[in-house]
């Protein structure tokens, strides 16, 4: 029986604490023990996206990260991009530009978009679909989910210049 690790970290501002195996992943962390159920388990080898989350800064995919190398960390989920009574500029753009289906990937797809437009607020459509390239969709076309990143973009661009 292995001995359960404690660690201390930052997710969606708020300072967290919890105890975990040393081999669970952040991804079942995330969901098993802190009940943040919107990354999703995809494929569980970090081949599609769904479980996606910003660890320091960068797109990681938590099914491949462990619980225990999130110690002193600061994550960001899809739980902590709205406000309590807005949605995020790239959620709303999401559901205008019914860029989603089963929902399965749409966590993963905007937190990689988060994390894209972080980085380069003013992206070109084969910057989008270059960063979002590992994350997959077998419900909807990739054109709508490339129109909501566009959309967001120029949203908060507006936001910001206002």
């Amino acid at each position: 029986m292995s001995r359960k690790a404690h660690v201390q970290t930052t997710i969606n501002g708020e300072a967290v604490e919890f105890l975990c195996e040393p081999r669970q992943s952040l991804l079942e962390v995330l969901r098993d023990v802190l009940y943040l159920t919107g990354a999703k388990e995809g494929c569980n080898n970090g081949n599609c996206g769904a479980c996606s989350v910003i660890l320091d800064g960068r797109l990681v995919n938590s099914c491949l990260v462990l619980g225990v190398e999130a110690e002193g960390s600061k994550i960001e989920t899809v739980e902590g991009l709205a406000e309590p009574d807005k949605l995020h500029p790239i959620q709303d753009a999401f559901l205008e530009d019914a860029a989603l289906q089963c929902g399965i990937c749409t966590p993963g797809f905007i937190v990689a978009a988060k994390a894209l437009l972080d980085q380069n607020p003013a992206p070109t459509e084969h910057e989008i679909r270059y960063w979002l390239a590992g994350n997959l969709c077998r419900c909807t076309g990739y054109d709508k989910i490339v129109r909501a990143v566009q959309d967001a973009a120029q949203i908060m661009s507006s936001e910001v210049s206002a």
